[in-house]
């Protein structure tokens, strides 16, 4: 039942469960799982492949289904928690994503398991802003900074721990374990979210379905994204299903955009846009998190496939990062407040920068406790982003604006960070084979240089064709990754500039001051 006029603010700022421990935990957990499971299948999908028989290529529509779908949902996070309430929501999709996980764990083809991947990913789409919302709501207002640290935290380790246990787990038990293990964790977070906050009162609307704007946005977000993953093994622009997936995508987001603006009762209110902080703490949020996700993914794949660690070892090389953001969780989310949150987030991107420039200066020599090292430094600039980023884009929104101000952040967070995939992908790609070729010029049966190795290493030019070709190829795409490093490291610095766009004072409409002043 929808709340009267005069109780509606216990929704945004009054309501406190029973146990605020226990309410914390249980948003916790739910949101963990669903932010873990977008890493833990990664590492997970050569066994996977081989077991389901199918080639790696195929294989990787276990992560786009998951993603594709994602993205559709998270857009519409306004529009459930309007109709049916964020607790209730919230509920609903951890259940039916422990549910999903189990399906996932039983598939016995791939196309079993992208449908249940797919619906994973469409019912989780709103858990990570409604859990920002929640959070904000049941702390006190001088706790507020708190409840965003905590979710900033979850941000960070999950996708660290993830690429950690899907290892540890195929190698030791199999791969469906990835799936089954979310089972009893979302049980135990929907009980505990259900018993601390079944009684919250929400303010509900009977809206109708945006039915245009629904399609629209199923159609564009789908392309693009479809897009985003496959350009990089289509050749981009060469390919027919490129170009098709493009003009699908540039219309139907066009047609979105306008219509959203002038519809009465859309389905994502862009309108939010109109706020200054929440606008320019989206755009600095968006890019930052595309370089840092670029990092993420650069990291493995140069330590496996340049530096020859297996993805185990891979991941403990970048599990540092995350020391740094718990140890300094409760003090960030404690005396935040008492600083400009711009200053916090401009040096977050200065040690960020930083961090990117010293990962350019490594060479092939480099050893693992120089990496360990510096992921742990990363860490510190992750520890002071999420937080007063987060707390800057909320400071200017109303109650029920919160839950659709983050569900359109995080959509806008989550294509962002595709769109830096596909780019620094193909950039390390290209970067690499146009290296190679520098590097190569000098190598021919004609070089006296050439001819001299040979005759004291006692073998034929091709045998030393075929090794020295191994060699150039590491140093090539180890170049292209100091190259790009650099580049996001740049990216940082320039960044700094985009966060003193907001203006303070960063204090939550909906009660309570969350930022600095």
């Amino acid at each position: 039942m929808a709340s009267t006029p005069a109780n509606a603010a216990q929704s945004f700022g009054e309501f406190r469960p029973a146990s605020l421990s226990l309410a914390t935990i249980g948003l916790s957990l739910g949101t963990f799982m669903q932010v873990l499971d977008m890493t833990i299948a990664n590492v997970s999908l050569p066994t996977i492949a081989g077991n389901l028989g199918v080639s790696q290529d195929q294989s990787t529509w276990v992560i786009t289904s998951f993603t594709v779908a994602q993205a559709i949902t998270l857009p519409m996070t306004g529009f459930l928690s309007r109709r049916f309430g964020e607790v209730k929501v919230f509920i609903w999709a951890v259940l039916l994503f422990s549910v999903f996980s189990f399906c996932c764990g039983l598939a016995t083809s791939l196309s079993m398991l992208v449908m249940f991947r797919a619906l994973q990913g469409a019912v989780c789409g709103p858990m990570y802003p409604i859990t920002q919302s929640l959070m904000v709501s049941i702390y006190p207002r001088e706790k507020r900074g708190m409840a965003l640290a905590i979710i900033s935290m979850i941000t960070v380790v999950a996708p660290i721990v993830g690429p950690v246990a899907g290892g540890w787990i195929t190698d030791s038990y199999s791969w469906r374990w990835i799936f089954f293990i979310n089972i009893p964790i979302g049980i135990f977070a929907a009980g505990v979210v259900a018993a601390q906050m079944g009684k919250r009162i929400e303010q509900l609307r009977r809206t109708r379905v945006d039915w245009v704007g629904l399609v629209t946005l199923i159609l564009g977000v789908g392309s693009l994204q479809i897009l985003l993953d496959k350009g990089n093994q289509l050749d981009w622009f060469h390919s027919t299903t490129i170009v098709t997936l493009a003009i699908i995508a540039v219309i139907s987001l066009t047609v979105w955009v306008i219509w959203e603006l002038t519809d009465a009762e859309p389905l994502v209110d862009l309108r939010l846009f109109r706020h200054r902080n929440f606008a320019a703490g989206t755009l600095a949020l968006v890019l930052a998190y595309a370089l840092f996700f670029s990092i993420a993914l650069l990291l493995p794949l140069w330590l496996q496939n340049v530096l020859g660690y297996t993805a185990l070892w891979s991941g403990l090389a970048a599990a540092p990062i995350g020391v740094i953001p718990i140890l300094l969780t409760f003090w960030v989310g404690k005396y935040a407040h008492k600083f400009d949150l711009r200053w916090l987030t401009a040096f977050s991107f200065a040690v960020m920068g930083f961090v990117c420039l010293r990962f350019g200066s490594f060479n092939t020599e480099v050893d693992f406790w120089a990496v360990a090292l510096t992921e742990l430094m990363l860490g510190l600039g992750i520890a002071l982003f999420f937080m007063p980023i987060l707390t800057i884009l909320l400071s200017d929104l109303e109650g029920p604006e919160i839950a659709e101000g983050s569900g359109s952040a995080t959509f806008l967070r989550t294509v962002g960070a595709s769109f830096a995939v596909s780019i620094v992908t193909f950039l390390w790609s290209r970067g690499g084979a146009v290296s190679h070729a520098n590097l190569a010029e000098h190598i021919n049966p004609f070089s006296a240089e050439v001819r001299r190795s040979v005759d004291v290493m006692g073998q034929t030019l091709q045998h030393y064709a075929v090794g020295i070709n191994d060699v150039i190829t590491q140093q090539a795409m180890q170049i292209s990754f100091n190259h790009l490093l650099d580049g996001l490291g740049i990216g940082f610095f320039v960044l700094i500039a985009v966060v003193w766009l907001a203006k303070p004072p960063f204090i939550a409409r909906g009660g309570g001051s969350t930022g600095g002043h």
